[in-house]
């Protein structure tokens, strides 16, 4: 039973941290696109977007890579 739980925590905690790894790069990217088009009148927004969303994606391919070369 307890090797059980330790699984299920095991496999909660990567959903939340494979989550996490996405999230962030986006979210940061995201407010500073917008800030600079706020402060500068530019538009900085979709490309910065696109790049926090490239950057989720490398984050979220190497953990996975990592976590598989570990089983």
């Amino acid at each position: 039973m307890k090797n059980n739980n330790r699984e299920t925590f095991k496999m909660l905690s990567l959903i939340s941290q494979i989550a996490l790894s996405m999230m962030v790069p986006i979210f940061i990217c995201v407010y500073a696109g917008y800030y600079i088009d706020e402060k500068f009148s530019t538009s900085f927004f979709i490309p910065l977007m696109i790049l926090g969303i490239l950057a989720g994606i490398r984050n979220t391919y190497i953990l996975i890579k990592k976590v598989i070369g570990k089983d």
